[in-house]
């Protein structure tokens, strides 16, 4: 039996099947888990065409974050496919151009606003959006990149994984006493379709290769998906609020 045997996944952002998301959904199905995806506006299409690579079919939601109806109806649309949830998988987020590329000290408010609400408060509003249908000792799973410094041309986009660090911390406090876990699983820099969006991204492919101890492979994001699905199952019982490092450990060397 796999390590998520019986339990009950939702996994955003599947978009490519390069995506970590993609990889989740693909490992949770060969552990054991019933997998739901969910998609909005045209990148729905993508994840309906992409979802039929994985191992067994899938249901597809259409779930716009910023939606407020979209949240609303979530849970019941939900429980039409599946009893509970067991796993969670938060893998959004966006700036738009404007926020990014060096651009840091001329963006707008309403681009920052942006960024932040997709990217960060977007973990608040789907956990709190599945938090009726979510099992006693469910896992919810952010992607992120690490926020301790100020990367070239990341600009806003590196405020709003501060803010979604920060959002995991205070979720895991205030849903710990129902046994709910949050945690954060911060990967190196991986060739996805958010990658391609974000200026100069072949600076951080430069410094990965030159100083992560154990190496690492931008175009290999199954170990990020391994650590999401150990996160999601029953491994690690009392870990939450939790930022787990999958990026060949380049966060601890200096320069």
């Amino acid at each position: 039996m796999g390590i998520l045997a019986g339990k009950n996944i939702v996994i955003t952002g599947v978009l490519t099947d390069q995506s970590i998301a993609f990889h989740v959904a693909r490992l949770a199905q060969q552990e054991g888990a019933t997998v739901v995806l969910t998609g909005f506006g045209r990148g729905i299409a993508l994840t309906k065409r992409i979802s039929s690579r994985l191992p067994t079919a899938v249901e597809v939601l259409e779930l716009d974050v910023t939606n407020d109806d979209h949240l609303r109806d979530l849970p019941a649309h939900v429980l039409a496919l599946v009893p509970h949830v067991d796993g969670v998988l938060h893998s959004i987020g966006y700036a738009p151009e404007t926020a990014l590329g060096g651009n840091f000290l001329n963006t707008t408010w309403p681009d920052v606003a942006t960024a932040m609400h997709v990217s960060a408060f977007s973990l608040q509003s789907l956990t709190m959006a599945l938090r009726p249908v979510l099992a006693p000792t469910a896992s919810v799973v952010g992607l992120d990149f690490d926020a301790r410094l100020a990367w070239p041309k990341y600009d806003w986009m590196g405020v709003a994984k501060a803010a979604l660090e920060a959002t995991s911390r205070y979720l895991a406090r205030d849903l710990g006493p129902e046994g709910v876990r949050v945690n954060l699983v911060s990967a190196g820099p991986l060739r996805t379709v958010a990658a391609t969006h974000i200026p100069g991204f072949s600076h951080f492919e430069e410094l990965w290769q030159s100083r992560a101890p154990l190496g690492w492979d931008v175009a290999d994001p199954e170990p990020a998906a391994r650590a999401c699905v150990a996160l999601m199952s029953d491994w690690f019982p009392a870990t939450s609020g939790e930022i787990v490092h999958v990026d060949g450990g380049f966060h601890s060397q200096g320069a």
